[in-house]
């Protein structure tokens, strides 16, 4: 549990940042996002996932 709550604490800092340090570049990015269809959407949030997984699998063996 403790480990879960660490990953969501590393998620919001990561997300925040990029609200915090560059607010209108960020507001590009959702703008660049919604204007695209759904499969370049899935695709980029799967290899997130799977990159995401990876690095679980590496860091925990």
């Amino acid at each position: 549990m403790n480990d879960l709550l660490a990953g969501l604490g590393i998620a919001l800092v990561l997300e925040g940042l990029l609200w915090a340090v560059a607010p209108d570049a960020a507001r590009r990015v959702v703008t660049d996002i919604a204007s695209r269809g759904n499969g370049p959407i899935q695709a980029g949030a799967l290899v997130a996932v799977a990159f995401g997984v990876f690095l679980v699998w590496l860091v925990r063996g």
